[in-house]
């Protein structure tokens, strides 16, 4: 992908480097920097309660934006800036504002207003802050354990939790939900996996735009296919247990995933992202 000297997206948030609740690890972050905090102020003479006044403001507030000097992060806000870009011209064309939506980097774990996030869990939108969440080291998992490298694999996971955010915006995220909270699990598995694969479809839409824009190079659609395919809860069954259970999808099979990225990156239209019409 040609992303070098692009403009990056001012809404990234940058959480790396501190625990789940929050807090910048160092001083008063854990009991490391509670024993050191102890032992300063007992050779000092400090009140440890005037230290730790002192380092709130620091410790609680998330800095925003990436290093310029890290390239993987500063990969990751161009392509959120074009996902703003595509998606504030489409919403435009149909009358609309596209809001756009905060990217947290994080690592390990950090709380989301859809509970805690582990890097376990991958990459995922939370609906009620309308933040997408990544711990970067899921691209060397996609690189090196699912055979998916390439800019474009990394990019199509940032759209597809994009494409989240869209489907909040439109509605449908809440209209899903009802439903499913109507429905067996069985039922309820089969409104996430076409939930998922719209989310698909619309990172191919994305793709197709950010072709047009000269951000893409050949090869890097098959690099997003390879990625769709690499994910499927097929794929994933297999390897984890031995044998696939469709019921119990939730993300769509391999093949499902390839056919809806394909069919956003051909065509550039929401009206070909019905996963839920059954064609």
């Amino acid at each position: 992908m040609k992303w070098q000297g692009r403009a990056g997206s001012e809404n990234v948030e940058d959480r790396r480097g501190m625990g789940a609740g929050g807090m910048r690890m160092g001083v008063g972050g854990g009991i490391g920097g509670i024993i050191l905090l102890l032992l300063y102020s007992a050779l000092t003479g400090t009140n440890p309660i005037d230290l730790v006044n002192s380092s709130a403001p620091t410790d609680e507030v998330a800095p925003t934006g990436v290093p310029a000097n890290d390239q993987q992060a500063q990969f990751i806000s161009v392509v959120l800036k074009s996902t703003e870009d595509v998606w504030g011209q489409i919403f435009s064309e149909r009358g609309a504002r596209y809001e756009q939506p905060v990217l947290v980097l994080f690592s390990d774990a950090t709380q989301s207003a859809c509970g805690l996030g582990e890097s376990a869990m991958g990459p995922f939108y939370c609906p009620r802050d309308r933040k997408v969440y990544l711990d970067l080291s899921f691209f060397r998992d996609l690189s090196e354990r699912f055979g998916a490298p390439g800019d474009f694999a990394r990019a199509y996971v940032v759209a597809h939790e994009v494409g989240h955010h869209v489907q909040t915006l439109t509605g449908l995220s809440d209209r899903v939900a009802s439903a499913r909270e109507r429905e067996g699990a069985t039922g309820s598995n089969a409104l996430s996996v076409r939930q998922e694969l719209q989310a698909d479809c619309y990172a191919g839409v994305w793709g197709h735009y950010a072709a047009r824009d000269n951000l893409l190079e050949p090869g890097d659609a098959e690099d997003g296919l390879r990625a769709a395919a690499a994910i499927g809860d097929d794929r994933l069954q297999r390897e984890a247990q031995g044998r696939v259970v469709p019921e119990s999808f939730t993300h769509g099979s391999s093949a499902q995933r390839v056919e809806w990225l394909k069919r956003g990156l051909e065509s550039g239209r929401l009206e070909s992202c019905d996963t839920f019409s059954g064609r």
